[in-house]
């Protein structure tokens, strides 16, 4: 596991997370909130691209060909792997799991890793809009079963007390290791994280997961269609007659 699985992950998660809040763009509870869910759903598939971006200065892109046929080589979260029905688990994402992603984020600009520190430093001043929003809503209450699940993947997250987010820290490339990157989500969310048990035998430390699983046809056929599009020319040439 390296530094360049790490970013890939956040990247993955990013995306993912990005494209959950657009789905929502029609569907909230108020304008407002419609209108957040398509800002902050741009912002997040624009800081994937970012992070995406970083792969080959770091020496080392994961990615590999499996990723244009196998949903399951995404490194996103269950949290994500299908859409979501209910405006709880949007608050519980918003407020828990895009602060958790953001708190690695500034782990990674407050490292050692020049590329990391010099291009994700503005991602940090534009996630703050997001952290305020989650906040509010989080706030106002939701169902407790989105929010400990949202607690318990990002506690997943982070990693074992002793894996490679713990060695990264101590090697000075990450600011923060998975206790003290707990203790900041904590001290952001203003709250305790719910008393959780994780299995770490079962946790893949590639897709930073304890569940099997990947994210539904559709969402996955979409992305795909995203990356064809990325790379189609810009104008196509008309047919002679």
């Amino acid at each position: 596991m390296s530094l360049s699985d790490l970013v890939l992950s956040i990247a993955d998660n990013k995306q993912m997370l990005g494209l959950r809040y657009a789905e929502w763009a029609t569907r909230a509870p108020s304008l407002e909130a419609d209108i957040a869910a398509a800002a902050m759903g741009l912002d997040d598939l624009g800081h994937s691209r970012v992070l995406y971006g970083c792969l080959e200065p770091l020496g080392e892109d994961p990615r590999g060909p499996d990723r244009e046929t196998d949903a399951g080589s995404l490194r996103s979260l269950p949290y994500f792997d299908e859409p979501w029905t209910e405006w709880g688990q949007f608050v519980a994402a918003n407020s828990i799991l895009d602060t958790a992603f953001t708190t690695m984020i500034e782990a990674c600009v407050s490292g050692s890793v020049e590329v990391l520190r010099h291009r994700l430093r503005k991602m940090l001043m534009e996630e703050r809009y997001h952290f305020l929003h989650g906040r509010s809503w989080l706030r106002s209450g939701i169902d407790a079963q989105p929010l400990t699940r949202a607690w318990q993947e990002a506690i997943e997250w982070f990693g074992p007390p002793d894996g490679e987010t713990a060695q990264l820290h101590e090697d000075g490339r990450l600011s923060m290791g998975p206790k003290e990157l707990l203790a900041r989500l904590e001290e952001r969310v203003e709250t305790k994280a719910p008393d959780v048990k994780v299995d770490w035998s079962h946790w893949d430390p590639v897709r930073r997961r304890a569940r099997a699983g990947a994210i539904d046809e559709r969402t996955f056929a979409m992305l795909r269609g995203l990356e064809e599009k990325k790379f189609a020319p810009a104008t196509a040439q008309p047919k002679e007659a």
